[in-house]
C-alpha cells in the first residue's frame, strides 16, 4: 500500500464554526434592530447578551463577538459599567443623515431615468397599488411600502456604492420615517409625492425626478426640525430605570 503521509496534501485552514455563528448572530441582531421602533419610545434600548444567547440558541461567545462588530459599525454603543445600547441619533444628527440621503437619492433618481427599465419603474408604482390617496387606515403597511420605495429608488440608480453608503443610514431613516409618517398628515402628502416622482421617472425627466426626490426628502428634514424636539438629547449614560432590554 502507498504511504498516505507521502501523498500531496491541500493546504487548507481549519473551518471555524465560531466565525460562521458570529456572522449569523451579527446579521440576526442587525436585522432585529433595523425592524424595531428605536425612536417611537423614550427609553434607551439595552442589549442583554445572555438573553440574546438564549433567543438565538448559541453560546455567548459569538454573541459577544457579533456585538463587537455591530459597535464598530455604529449600530450599538458601549456605556462603561452599564452595557451595550442601541445607537440613537440626536435631532441634529438625524437632520444631517436626511440631508445626505437626499443627495444620494436625488442623484439615484437622475441616473434611474436613463438606467432603469420600464418594468423596474412599474414595480415602484405597484408598491402603492393597494393604497388609496389617504393610506392612514393602513399606516403600518404603508410605512413599510414607503421605505421599500426609497431603497428601491436608490438601487435603480444602478450604482452599488450608493446602496452601500446608505445601508447604515437605513436603520435610522426607517425608524424616523416610521414615526413621522404618522404625524401631521404626512402619509397623505407622502403618497402624492411618490406618485409624482414615479411619473417623472416614467417620463424619463431626470431634472424633475431629482428635484422632486430632493424636495420630498428635505420635507422630512423640515418636519423633524419642527416636531423632533424629543430627539434633541440622547443621554451618554442612560439611567438604570429608563432602559428597555432587547431580547
Amino acid at each position: 500500500m502507498a504511504d498516505v503521509t507521502a501523498l500531496p496534501r491541500l493546504k487548507v485552514e481549519r473551518l471555524s464554526v465560531t466565525i460562521s455563528l458570529r456572522r449569523l448572530a451579527c446579521e440576526a441582531i442587525k436585522r432585529a434592530i433595523t425592524e424595531m421602533d428605536i425612536y417611537g419610545q423614550p427609553d434607551e434600548i439595552r442589549l442583554d447578551e445572555r438573553q440574546l444567547s438564549e433567543d438565538l440558541g448559541v453560546s455567548r461567545t459569538p454573541i459577544r463577538e457579533a456585538l463587537t462588530v455591530l459597535e464598530q459599525e455604529g449600530f450599538v454603543r458601549s456605556v462603561p459599567r452599564r452595557g451595550l445600547y442601541v445607537v440613537r441619533k440626536t435631532k441634529r444628527e438625524i437632520i444631517e443623515m436626511i440631508t445626505v440621503w437626499a443627495a444620494i437619492e436625488s442623484l439615484a433618481a437622475r441616473l434611474a431615468c436613463t438606467r432603469a427599465t420600464d418594468a423596474e419603474i412599474a414595480r415602484l408604482r405597484a408598491l402603492f397599488g393597494t393604497f388609496d390617496i389617504d393610506p392612514s387606515e393602513h399606516i403600518s403597511e404603508y410605512s413599510q411600502a414607503n421605505m421599500a420605495f426609497h431603497q428601491a429608488l436608490i438601487r435603480l440608480g444602478g450604482c452599488d456604492l450608493m446602496s452601500e453608503l446608505t445601508e447604515n443610514l437605513f436603520i435610522h431613516m426607517r425608524a424616523i420615517r416610521d414615526v413621522t409618517i404618522r404625524q401631521d398628515n404626512r402619509a397623505q402628502r407622502s403618497i402624492v409625492d411618490h406618485m409624482n416622482i414615479i411619473a417623472a421617472l416614467e417620463a424619463r425627466d431626470a431634472d424633475r425626478a431629482a428635484r422632486l426626490v430632493r424636495e420630498h426628502t428635505f420635507g422630512l428634514a423640515a418636519h423633524v426640525e419642527t416636531y423632533g424636539d424629543h430627539l434633541h438629547d440622547v443621554p451618554a449614560a442612560p439611567h438604570e430605570p429608563a432602559r428597555r432590554t432587547f431580547g
